[in-house]
């Protein structure tokens, strides 16, 4: 029976009182590439599983530059993602206009996790797939993870995407706030591909505490 009111649509809510389309948009991301964020006192690193959608294509990029302070990668849908990560970059920018000075870390999570709440109001479905955010603002180096219900969490690790459980619990073993870098994506690069059961490529980011910006980091993965 429909209803002009999308807040009382009837197939918005499943039988446990979850929300239908924010499981779905979980699933996406769950099946997506396996990608983790580490912070530690001096860096904060983003890595990212990369796969081509099809054979002898160019696997599309996975850590992307939103500001000259801040990084992102995330897991999912990978049209979703990149929309996201276009959300991210055009608030940024409009922070900087409005302000003159970079957005802080937390207030770009909250935009995000906002823009993600949105779609949670109406009988249509949220992006499919969930954002790490890696930043330096005044507070020091910051991550962030937000899920396609809007709710964002910050901390020293994230991992989401594909067998996530089992990457985090790799980083749990072995991280210290004094990891470092090298250190840090040995063991960001370990946890992915033991995630993923195979050696894969990935592509990684960071954020020194020292320097401030965003770069992205070459790395060759060791042959077995």
């Amino acid at each position: 029976m429909a209803t002009d009111n999308p807040y009382r649509t009837p197939f918005f809510y499943g039988p446990e009182g979850r929300l239908i389309q924010v499981d779905a948009a979980l699933e996406a991301v769950r099946r997506g590439s396996t990608t983790v964020g580490i912070k530690t006192n001096d860096y904060v690193l983003l890595a990212s599983q990369v796969r081509p959608a099809r054979p002898l294509m160019q696997a599309p990029e996975k850590v992307f530059a939103i500001d000259e302070h801040v990084g992102a990668s995330g897991s999912g849908y990978v049209g979703d993602l990149l929309h996201l990560i276009d959300e991210a970059r055009v608030q940024a920018q409009r922070y900087r206009l409005v302000y003159d000075t970079p957005i802080d870390i937390i207030s770009l999570a909250k935009h995000l996790g906002n823009y993600f709440h949105s779609f949670t109001l109406y009988a249509v479905r949220p992006p499919g797939a969930s954002v790490i955010l890696a930043g330096a603002d005044q507070q020091g180096v910051q991550l962030y993870q937000i899920e396609p219900g809007g709710s964002y969490f910050n901390g020293k690790a994230a991992t989401i995407g594909q067998s996530s459980e089992t990457a985090l619990e790799i980083i749990a073993k072995s991280y210290s706030e004094n990891l470092s870098l090298d250190d840090g994506i040995e063991l960001a690069t370990k946890a992915i591909t033991e995630a993923a059961g195979e050696k894969v490529s990935i592509d990684l980011g960071v954020v020194r505490k020292s320097v401030g910006k965003f770069e992205k980091v070459q790395h060759e993965i060791p042959a077995s």
